[in-house]
């Protein structure tokens, strides 16, 4: 059916028969733990990223994986479970996972065609998105509206060289409040954190959301490349804040990954891979968070 095979990441023992699929073909890639997910993501993107929830990594491990709102955002995320409970299925598809299988019911050719289903619908999003290019909850450009910005920048710079930098921050909490206070609290909560965003920024910086709990800053114009670090810091003092949303003090914690042109890459989704990956790779990025209640700057 398609002349390009379709990658797949998959986190299981071992993997799935694809190769007689007819929804395929399919190239199937195995990994044993998420620090291995992690590291091909960091490569190159993937199709489709496959995870069996009966091995090492279970429900509550996918959940707190800090690299899974990259992986939804680059790959049609896919989880195979013993027998998923309904409040897990849901759980799993409001953090952006595609779909949720049960083993019992999954056979070669269901779950080719199941792989090959989310893929085209993630597909079908991003075009959705791509025209809209704004991300409704906060009014900021989306993913795909800042490649297109980025693309067309770097082109510039091809001829006209000049220091320039992607910032993404990764803040913890949305989830937290979205579970405690309900989703329309989480969307204040994430208006709040790109008026702060924003306002620590140049008219010239670029602000854009990245899914549901992260930002990217574009620093297009640099006196010098150690500039960029220093707005990050600043961007994460004032991401990590305490806000307040219906009445309540609530503490967030932010991280933030950092790439830089030319040293780190002279396309928009090299620049943009380095970036996120620092950000959701605990320990890489530099993180702060504050937790004392004070009030809302924003």
């Amino acid at each position: 059916m398609s002349a390009t095979p379709f990658q797949v990441l998959c986190l299981a023992p071992q993997a799935p028969d694809l190769i007689t699929s007819a929804f395929g073909p399919f190239i199937v890639q195995t990994c044993a733990s998420l620090a291995v997910v992690d590291e091909h993501l960091n490569q190159h993107p993937f199709d489709a990223l496959l995870v069996d929830l009966s091995g090492p990594v279970n429900l509550d491990k996918l959940i707190h994986w800090a690299g899974l709102p990259r992986a939804v955002l680059e790959s049609a995320v896919v989880a195979v479970g013993r027998e998923p409970l309904p409040s897990d299925c849901l759980k799993l598809l409001q953090l952006g996972v595609r779909d949720v299988l049960s083993a019992r019911e999954v056979s070669s050719e269901s779950l080719g065609r199941s792989l090959r289903l989310v893929i085209e619908r993630k597909r079908l999003d991003d075009s959705a998105r791509r025209a809209y290019s704004i991300d409704l909850t906060t009014g900021l450009p989306n993913h795909h509206q800042l490649l297109e910005h980025m693309t067309h920048l770097l082109a510039l710079r091809e001829r006209e060289p000049a220091p320039m930098a992607l910032i993404v921050l990764q803040v913890d909490g949305f989830r937290n409040v979205e579970a405690s206070l309900g989703t329309e609290a989480a969307n204040v909560l994430r208006r709040k954190a790109a008026v702060r965003l924003r306002a620590s920024l140049r008219a010239s910086d670029v602000v854009a959301s990245l899914g549901r709990d992260m930002f990217a800053v574009l620093l297009a114009w640099m006196d010098a490349e150690d500039d960029a670090e220093r707005v990050a810091l600043k961007l994460l003092q004032s991401a990590s804040g305490p806000f307040t949303v219906a009445g309540q003090a609530v503490p967030v914690a932010a991280r933030f990954g950092l790439s830089q042109y030319p040293a780190h890459g002279k396309d928009a989704q090299s620049l943009m891979r380095r970036a996120v990956s620092q950000a959701a790779g605990a320990g890489v990025g530099r993180m702060l968070g504050l937790t004392d209640a004070a009030n809302d700057s924003a």
